[in-house]
């Protein structure tokens, strides 16, 4: 399994950013702009918590399996692999919805900051991108509690 690649979320970010703000204009320009849930940033922050939680937890039972600490519970490879997938995948989502959600808050701070209801919607997208950020590194930290050591041959590969 290939490890979550920073430029590759960078660029995933930056396009819909992009894309998202000249979305955002171009729909005003039609009429009104879609609303930013205030659930998105909320949703965003759960799922980080549950990828670190899911970290801390993979951590604490690979600690104590090294230390051989008696009655310590093993790490079932195939879990620690779905965790990864799981990790991955959300940064990919996460990095792409705060990318959306930014576009759209820059569109919203440059153009409609004056009008009360608009600034309430740059903040929760400035939210969730923020917690999106926050699902990116849960994951990075994911991925790397899961990494196999490197191997004395020079074969490392992760989990």
């Amino acid at each position: 399994m290939k490890a979550l690649r920073i430029r590759t979320l960078l660029g995933l970010f930056v396009v819909a950013g992009v894309l998202s703000w000249a979305g955002a204009k171009l729909w005003d320009s039609l009429g009104t702009l879609p609303s930013v849930p205030l659930a998105a940033p909320i949703v965003l922050a759960l799922i980080a918590v549950v990828l670190t939680a899911t970290a801390l937890s993979l951590r604490n039972r690979l600690r104590a399996q090294r230390d051989r600490v008696p009655g310590a519970k093993g790490v079932d490879p195939l879990l620690a692999a779905r965790a990864v997938v799981f990790g991955q995948a959300s940064a990919l989502v996460a990095a792409l919805v705060a990318g959306m959600y930014g576009g759209t808050g820059v569109f919203l701070l440059l153009y409609q900051w004056d009008v009360p209801p608009r600034r309430d919607q740059a903040i929760y997208a400035g939210l969730a991108v923020l917690a999106g950020l926050a699902v990116v590194a849960a994951a990075i930290f994911l991925e790397r509690v899961c990494k196999l050591p490197e191997d004395p041959e020079g074969t490392a590969t992760g989990i």
